[in-house]
């Protein structure tokens, strides 16, 4: 079940929500969303949501060892980071590993077919951080099995995330309230998410996927360029709406989770990218992995072979296919050249040139990144550079898909990628200074949020496309 379903939606949200408000006490609201998060989750998964309590349940009790071993809790913390790391690859990279060893040495291992369960990168990083701030401090360790269960299965971040540390929720899960500020902010903050999926991320994906399903003659500047465009709008506003969606879920439910995306197409450098974009997955390597590892404090050298390690681990993250571990790679190498000013980036003062830098490199490695297979990717790219004999079949598919919806769907894409609706909302709050006016401001934002809504629902009903990237990792 994805949030921009219509049985979420009509069902499953309007009824939680209804017993949740309902329901007296935090304890019994814990077990009504421990129940419904697993509904929510056996209703795409019903067989290995059973698998999630499971690694739950070890890692509660590897939990209770560590905090009950008086100092030496390293052993039951190395013995739980390597069980999550083998159910994580036994489900995701099995495949991948024996097709790489087949294609590199002479060997012919079967390649078992084994479905992915949706969202095991996402909560395994979460029970990796919840016995991790437990070893680092053992005041964090529950007790009870229930709210473990409940961190980790919370619906509003199972499947997607944002991946939320342990330590920054540990507080919520015993002690939270909920306002009628804090609800009106989440359901807006929703709808605002829903938007970017269903009325931009699905209304250009269309366009990505035609572009990507080509070959041959039919790959020219313009295929090549219209594909990687329209796949970077679709990836960032299908990500960060699901991300905004799950942020207005948990506040209409008590919890605040923190920002997963402040504009990353408008950085000017690819380590502000990074720090703007995906930033749950990217402080989750940095804490647990880059800072581990030595961090910048042992040298230049080794300060670039951490990055490059860390970078290969979010790539391969992101999924079974050399395509992601190059794409992780290829930023990781982006982000060592702007940091030995082999890219001189502070010597240019122009932001503008700075900031199409940055989009370039995005855009170039996000074909990367959606290839089926990297002699895809190298065609892809190859034609963007390199594409000027244009066939009339290929000029053709071009303005097929690059309409006036289209366009107009691109130009909103590209305006709310910038922070303007919030600019002008700050700026409208402060020119209103009576009541009035402010009542006026903020009667406009109700109403256009609730124009939006009506548009989603309108498209849901008359679309059957409604994809969702990141279910695949």
């Amino acid at each position: 079940m994805v949030f921009s379903s219509t049985v979420f939606l009509f069902i499953f949200l309007p009824v939680t929500y209804i017993l949740y408000l309902i329901v007296p006490s935090i304890k019994a609201k814990n077990i009504l969303l421990i129940i419904t998060s697993l509904l929510f989750y056996a209703f795409g998964e019903p067989i290995t949501v059973f698998l999630m309590i499971f690694s739950v349940l070890v890692n509660y009790i590897l939990g209770r060892l560590i905090a009950g071993a008086k100092g030496k809790g390293k052993p039951f913390l190395v013995i739980s980071i390597v069980f999550n790391l083998l159910l994580l690859c036994i489900f995701k990279y099995t495949g991948f590993f024996a097709e790489t060893i087949n294609a590199v040495l002479p060997v012919n291992i079967p390649v078992p077919n084994i479905r992915l369960p949706i969202g095991i990168s996402f909560f395994t990083f979460q029970i990796l951080s919840y016995v991790i701030d437990v070893y680092k401090d053992k005041t964090l360790v529950q007790k009870n099995f229930l709210n473990v269960l409940l961190y980790i299965s919370l619906f509003p971040q199972l499947i997607a995330g944002p991946i939320v540390k342990y330590y920054d929720v540990a507080q919520q899960i015993e002690n939270r309230k909920i306002t009628a500020e804090s609800t009106a902010y989440g359901i807006k903050r929703f709808i605002c998410g829903l938007s970017k999926k269903v009325l931009i991320a699905n209304a250009v994906g269309g366009a990505a996927d035609s572009m990507f399903a080509l070959s041959g003659d039919d790959l020219s500047i313009l295929t090549c360029w219209l594909g990687g465009i329209a796949y970077t709008i679709q990836i960032y506003f299908d990500f960060s709406g699901y991300s905004d969606m799950a942020i207005g879920l948990g506040k209409m439910l008590g919890f605040t989770f923190l920002e997963n995306f402040k504009y990353p197409y408008t950085a000017e450098s690819m380590q502000d990218f990074w720090r703007k974009w995906h930033i749950s997955i990217s402080s989750w390597f940095k804490e647990y992995l880059y800072i581990p590892l030595g961090g910048n404090r042992k040298g230049k050298f080794r300060t670039a072979v951490n990055r490059i390690i860390v970078f290969f681990f979010t790539g391969l993250w992101h999924g079974a296919n050399l395509t992601f571990v190059v794409w992780g790679l290829v930023h990781g190498m982006f982000l060592l050249l702007e940091s030995y000013k082999i890219i001189p980036l502070d010597k240019i003062k122009f932001k503008p040139i700075k900031r199409i830098y940055t989009m370039l490199v995005v855009i170039v490695t996000f074909v990367i990144f959606r290839a089926e297979n990297l002699t895809q990717a190298g065609t892809f790219i190859s034609k963007m550079f390199t594409g000027f004999d244009i066939s009339s079949m290929s000029r053709s598919i071009f303005f097929e898909q690059f309409n006036l919806y289209f366009v107009f769907t691109l130009i909103l894409g590209v305006l709310f990628s910038m922070p303007i609706v919030k600019t002008v909302g700050e700026k409208l709050n402060g020119i209103a200074k009576s009541e009035g006016a402010k009542l006026a401001v903020e009667i406009s934002g109700e109403v256009v949020t609730l124009a939006m809504l009506f548009m989603c629902i309108v498209s849901l009903a008359s679309s059957t496309f409604n994809p969702f990237i990141y279910l695949q990792f």
